[in-house]
C-alpha cells in the first residue's frame, strides 16, 4: 500500500476514547466508508494479565493508558492510517490506470 494513495482517500477522522473512525471518501463517486478501529497501538493489543494487574497496578496503567499511538504521519506503515484502511480494503480496488484506490 502506498501511503499517499491512501491518505488521499482520508476525508477526516474523528476520536473519542476507545475508538477511531476513519472516514475515507471515493474520489470518483463521492461514497463514504467509514472504518471504526479500537484506540490502541497498530502493533497489537495492549494484554495485561491479572498477575500484571494484581502485582503492578500503576505500571500497568501506564503501559495501557500512555502507550502513545500514530494516528497517521511519517509515512510509517506502523500507524493505524494502515489499520483501518485494511479493514475496509475490501470497499476499494486499486485503479492501474489512474494509479489511485476507487470505490468497486
Amino acid at each position: 500500500m502506498q501511503y499517499d494513495k491512501i491518505i488521499a482517500l482520508l476525508d477526516h477522522i474523528e476520536i473519542d476514547a476507545t475508538t477511531l473512525r476513519y472516514h475515507f471518501r471515493c474520489q470518483e463517486c463521492e461514497k463514504k466508508i467509514v472504518s471504526i478501529i479500537p484506540f490502541e497501538p497498530y502493533d497489537g493489543k495492549i494484554i495485561l494479565t491479572w498477575k500484571d494487574i494484581l502485582l503492578h497496578p500503576l505500571k500497568s496503567y501506564e503501559r495501557y493508558y500512555h502507550t502513545p499511538i500514530v494516528i497517521y504521519g511519517n509515512e510509517s506503515e506502523k500507524t493505524v492510517l494502515f489499520k483501518a484502511f485494511e479493514k475496509v480494503s475490501n470497499h476499494f480496488s486499486w485503479n492501474d490506470k489512474s494509479q489511485k484506490y476507487m470505490c468497486k
